[in-house]
Formats: C-alpha cells, sequence, structure tokens
C-alpha cells in the first residue's frame, strides 16, 4: 500500500503519468479512501493506495544514493520490455527519474528508477541476455 495525502492527485497522477486504471475506491472513514490501481492491460496486479489527510511527508530525493539511508521500504519493481523506452516516455511526461538507466550484470538486468510526487520510488527492470 502506498500512502498520499490527496485522493484526486494521486489518482490523476497514476492515471496519466504510468497509465493505470482505477479498478475499485472504498472509504475509510475520516476523509480516507482506499484507492485499487492496475495498469491499464493486467488484471493480475493491483497498487492499493490509501488517499487523505493526515499523512506525513516522505522524503524526496534528489538521486537513488541518497535514498538508500532511510530504514524500510525503499521501492517496488515493475518488469518491462524497455527501460529506456520506459524512461523516455516518462520524462515526456514529467516524471521524476531518481536514476537513469543502467546495466548490472551480476542479475543480467537493465534497471532505472524513478519517483512519484510523494516520495515513493519505483524501479524499472529489463532482463537483459548476455
Amino acid at each position: 500500500m502506498l500512502r498520499a495525502p490527496d485522493r484526486d492527485a494521486a489518482i490523476s497522477w497514476y492515471t496519466e503519468k504510468l497509465d493505470f486504471r482505477v479498478v475499485d475506491t472504498v472509504p475509510s472513514g475520516d476523509d480516507m479512501t482506499f484507492v485499487f490501481l492496475s495498469p491499464a492491460v493486467d488484471d493480475g496486479f493491483r497498487l492499493e493506495l490509501l488517499a487523505g489527510p493526515g499523512a506525513a511527508e516522505r522524503p524526496v530525493y534528489a538521486d537513488l544514493g541518497a535514498s538508500l539511508g532511510l530504514s524500510g521500504w525503499h521501492h517496488l519493481c515493475l518488469r518491462l520490455d524497455d527501460v529506456d523506452k520506459a524512461v523516455a516516455e516518462l520524462k515526456r511526461r514529467s516524471v521524476k527519474i531518481v536514476h537513469e538507466p543502467f546495466d548490472v550484470p551480476a542479475i543480467s538486468s537493465r534497471i532505472a528508477f524513478f519517483s512519484d510526487p510523494w516520495g515513493n520510488i519505483f524501479e524499472l527492470m529489463q532482463p537483459v541476455t548476455a
């Protein structure tokens, strides 16, 4: 579950920037709402969002290295076919890129990182073969 202070802003960001779609919303009292989001073409994955007032701000990181100093959950990894193409599209949509694409031979992957406006970090991972 991700936490955001403003339901409408969070829904707008995830639907406009990442092409997620709202699958369901469930009021939770105290002006809170659970919002369940899925990628445009995947019914097997859901992102749970709790939106409403009272959320403390997370640090917004300038780079990946700085983000590694906080305990707890760091990022969510999304596997896709072309990291470079995805990063180019995210930039076009004015999404904050935390780390440009780079290769990690030890795990046979090409990866990059971006964040949402609330400091939640996401990794994009593309398997690569030697």
